[in-house]
C-alpha cells in the first residue's frame, strides 16, 4: 500500500468522494445520497474537492471499473487529496488495490469507505468512556472478518514466501476477538447500570420521553426549546452522539427528556450492534418524539421516515408522535399538499418550529395528554419533624393538594402506581417513629 500522511486533526483535509451506482437505480435517490455523503464529510470539517460517479455493477478488484480507478488515482494526485472515500463498503483487498494504484500515480492519500468515515465522526464526538468503547467495538467488528487478509496484505512485501505469516495472522485475529470480548463485558455492565437507572426513574414517577429521528432533523434545537437549555445544535450530522437527559415539568408532572443519536441510511450493522444499548434507551421510553425536517423535498422525507420507522417499529412499543419541524419555512398550501402526500407515514402529527417556538405549546399539550393516569389517596402525617420530613418526600414524588393543618397534616396525594406503593413504606416509617402521636 502507498504510505500517506494525513494533516493534523484540526486541519481540513481535501477529500474525493466516489459514488458507484447500479445502472437501474433511481437518479433522484442517488442525488439525495450524494448530498448526504457530502454532508458527512463536512461533519469532520473536511473539504470535498471532487465527486466521481460511475454507473455500473461492482467490480471485484476496485469496486469501480479499472479505468475509473486509474482516473480516481490521477485526480487524487492532481487535487492533492488526503482521502478518497467510497460510498460502497470496500473489502480489505479493494482498499489495498486502490491504495497501490494511488501510490503508483504519485498520490499521497488514504482510501476508505463511508462506514470508516462514520466511525471517524463518531470517534471524534465520543467523549465518555462508554461511547469510546462503543466506537472501538464497531471498528473491531468491522476488522475481524478481514483480519487475516489485513495482515497478509500489509506485510506482503516483507515475507519470504507464501503463507509465511500464518502464526502472526492467527495471533492478530485472536487479539481482536479477545478485545471484543473484554469490551462486550464492560458494556454489558454499563447496560445493567443504565437499566437500573431507568427502573429507578419510573419508580420515582418520571415519565420518559425520547427525541428520535434522522440525523440533522433538529432534535437538539427542540431539546433546547423544551428544557430551556443550550446544547450543541449545529447544522451538521451527528452533533449528538452521547444521549443527554434533562428534567422538565408538564401539568406538575415530572418529565425526563432525552436527546439521542440520529438515524442514517445504510448504517452498517457493526455500528448498529455496537450502539444497540444507546438505541434501547429510545425503545424503552414512554413516548418517542419522531422529529422530521419538514422543509425538505417530499421524496427525501419519505425515505427518512421509512428508515426511522424500520428502526423504531421493530422493537419499540412506545407511543410515537411525529414532530414536523421547520414547518414555518413553507406556505400553508404547500405544507398541506406535502402532508397529504406523506400522511400514510405520519402518526400523531404536530407541526412546530423548534427555532421560533411555534407549535411547542401544542406539542407540550400532546405530551401531557399521554401521561399515565395518577392514583389519588388521602394522606395524614403527624404535625412534627418526622411528618415534615415525610411531607418533603411527597412533594418531591407526586402532587400534593392543599394541606389541612392540625394535630395531623392531611392532604390529597396523587402519583403513579409505582410511587404510590412506595408511599406506604414512607407512612410505615413515620407511624412507627417513637413520637408518632
Amino acid at each position: 500500500m502507498n504510505s500517506f500522511q494525513e494533516p493534523a486533526a484540526d486541519a481540513a483535509r481535501n477529500v474525493i468522494l466516489v459514488m458507484r451506482t447500479d445502472p437501474e437505480s433511481d437518479p433522484k435517490d442517488n442525488s439525495r445520497k450524494s448530498d448526504e455523503f457530502s454532508e458527512l464529510v463536512k461533519a469532520l470539517n473536511d473539504k470535498v474537492t471532487d465527486i466521481i460517479v460511475q454507473a455500473r455493477y461492482p467490480d471485484r478488484k476496485y469496486n469501480v471499473g479499472s479505468g475509473k480507478a486509474k482516473e480516481i488515482a490521477i485526480a487524487a494526485r492532481d487535487k492533492r487529496a488526503n482521502r478518497i472515500i467510497f460510498y460502497d463498503p470496500l473489502s480489505t483487498s479493494q482498499i489495498y488495490n486502490l491504495s497501490k494504484l494511488c501510490g503508483e500515480a504519485g498520490a499521497n492519500c488514504r482510501v476508505m469507505d463511508r462506514f470508516q468515515l462514520i466511525l471517524d465522526i463518531f470517534a471524534e464526538r465520543a467523549t465518555t468512556h462508554r461511547s469510546k468503547l462503543q466506537v472501538e467495538l464497531a471498528r473491531l467488528r468491522y476488522e475481524l472478518p478481514n483480519a487475516r487478509m489485513l495482515v497478509s496484505l500489509s506485510k506482503k512485501e516483507e515475507r519470504a514466501g507464501w503463507g509465511g505469516l500464518g502464526d502472526y495472522e492467527d495471533s492478530y485475529e485472536q487479539d481482536i476477538k479477545k478485545r471484543i470480548a473484554r469490551i462486550n463485558a464492560e458494556l454489558k455492565k454499563a447496560d445493567l447500570e443504565e437499566e437500573a437507572r431507568r427502573v429507578y426513574r419510573h419508580k420515582n414517577g418520571f415519565f420518559i420521553v425520547s427525541l428520535a429521528g434522522y440525523t440533522n432533523a433538529g432534535k437538539s434545537t427542540l431539546f433546547n426549546a423544551l428544557v430551556d437549555e443550550r446544547t450543541e445544535s449545529k447544522d451538521m450530522f451527528f452533533t449528538t452522539l452521547i444521549p443527554k437527559t434533562r428534567a422538565f415539568v408538564i401539568n406538575k408532572r415530572k418529565i425526563l427528556l432525552t436527546d439521542t443519536v440520529g438515524f442514517i441510511e445504510d448504517l452498517p450493522h457493526f455500528l448498529v450492534d455496537a450502539f444497540r444499548s444507546t438505541l434501547e434507551g429510545i425503545y424503552f421510553s414512554d413516548m418517542i418524539l419522531l422529529v422530521v425536517d419538514f422543509s425538505e423535498p417530499a421524496e427525501h422525507i419519505r425515505k427518512k421516515l421509512m428508515i426511522s420507522h424500520e428502526t423504531l417499529w421493530e422493537k419499540s412499543t412506545s407511543n410515537i408522535v411525529t414532530v414536523l419541524n421547520k414547518s414555518e419555512t413553507m406556505k400553508p398550501a404547500d405544507r398541506k399538499k406535502k402532508f397529504e402526500e406523506l400522511s400514510h407515514l405520519i402518526y400523531n402529527p404536530i407541526f412546530i418550529s423548534a427555532k421560533t417556538g411555534a407549535g411547542l405549546s401544542e406539542l407540550i399539550d400532546e405530551i401531557g395528554m399521554n401521561l399515565p393516569p395518577l392514583a389519588t389517596r388521602t394522606i395524614s402525617l403527624p404535625n412534627n419533624e418526622h411528618g415534615a420530613s415525610a411531607l418533603s418526600w411527597f412533594y418531591d414524588n407526586g402532587l400534593v393538594e392543599e394541606i389541612l393543618y392540625g394535630k395531623y397534616m392531611t392532604f390529597e396525594f396523587s402519583a403513579a402506581e409505582d410511587v404510590m406503593a412506595k408511599a406506604d413504606d414512607i407512612l410505615s416509617k413515620v407511624r412507627y417513629s417513637p413520637d408518632y402521636n
